[in-house]
C-alpha cells in the first residue's frame, strides 16, 4: 500500500508538506512492523511456552502496528480523496 500511495503522490503532484506527511506515516508503519517482529522474536526466544504476559507483549506490539496502519489510511484519505474527486 505504501508503494501505491507513493505512485498516487507522483500522479497527483502532491505538495512538499503532503510528501512529508505521506513518508512519515509510511515510515512509521514500517518501523513499528520491524519493532513488532523483534518483540515477537525476543518473546519466543525467552519464553517458548505460552504465557499470558508473553501474549500481552505480542498483542500490544501488534496493536501498535494496527493503530499506525489505521492512521496511515486516514492520512492517505485526507491527502488523496479530495484530489481523486476533483
Amino acid at each position: 500500500m505504501g508503494v501505491a500511495a507513493i505512485i498516487l503522490g507522483f500522479i497527483f503532484k502532491i505538495s512538499e508538506q503532503e510528501w512529508f506527511s505521506l513518508i512519515l506515516v509510511i515510515a512509521s508503519v514500517l518501523i513499528l512492523e520491524l519493532i513488532n517482529t523483534a518483540v515477537e522474536a525476543i518473546v519466543d526466544m525467552i519464553s517458548p511456552e505460552i504465557q499470558e504476559k508473553a501474549k500481552i507483549a505480542k498483542d500490544v506490539s501488534a496493536g501498535a502496528v494496527l493503530v499506525s496502519s489505521i492512521a496511515a489510511v486516514f492520512v492517505g484519505a485526507i491527502l488523496f480523496l479530495p484530489k481523486i474527486f476533483q
